[in-house]
């Protein structure tokens, strides 16, 4: 039995998952970004108990396909951003993700902006935003190091779009002494 779970955007929420999962004595087949995998269904009393216990750790169950569909449209950008190179891809990101979930772009778009407000392209911009925020925090890459990772076509692109979401230049925003950087299932 497949679960979709909404705000799992990390390795430690997977665990957390995966943790209450097994107090409530559910038997875990694959556990991933958004979504479980369990060897046998839950009982519905088990189901309500792991949806209070999930809730109350700031996760959700979802229900719905489409919401479901939405969610791994997330959960694909967040893993493609968050913990991949960008450097080498060949086709834009959005196309990327619709491939991986076998979906025609047009219709995820379309679904994604009913449920989200924003674009699946605003959506994936506020992504790299955050992963920018993030690496220049750390202060290991340059700019231009920055954006080439990130899979831009160059530093003057990276700024452009990072100042249209911030307000701020990267350096300056590097320079400020307050980084209001975002939760990652909080952007959007």
């Amino acid at each position: 039995m497949e679960l979709y779970i909404k705000n799992m955007v990390c390795d430690r929420c997977i665990l957390i998952v995966r943790q209450e999962l097994e107090k409530l004595g559910l038997q875990v087949a694959d556990i991933t970004l958004g979504k479980v995998d369990l060897h046998s269904p839950p009982a519905p009393a088990q189901l309500q108990e792991l949806h209070t216990s999930l809730q109350a750790l700031g996760f959700e169950l979802i229900n719905k396909h489409k919401d479901q569909l939405v969610e791994l449209v997330k959960t694909k950008v967040i893993e493609k951003i968050h913990h991949n190179s960008l450097q080498d891809l060949k086709e834009s990101l959005a196309q990327l993700v619709a491939k991986d979930l076998n979906k025609e772009y047009a219709y995820l778009s379309r679904l994604f902006s009913e449920t989200e407000g924003i674009t699946v392209e605003k959506y994936i911009i506020q992504q790299k935003v955050e992963k920018v925020k993030e690496l220049l925090e750390y202060g290991e890459l340059n700019l231009n190091e920055i954006a080439f990772k990130m899979g831009y076509s160059s530093s003057a692109h990276l700024s452009t779009q990072f100042k249209s979401v911030t307000g701020m230049s990267p350096s300056r925003y590097k320079g400020s002494t307050s980084h209001d950087r975002k939760p990652l299932d909080q952007v959007g």
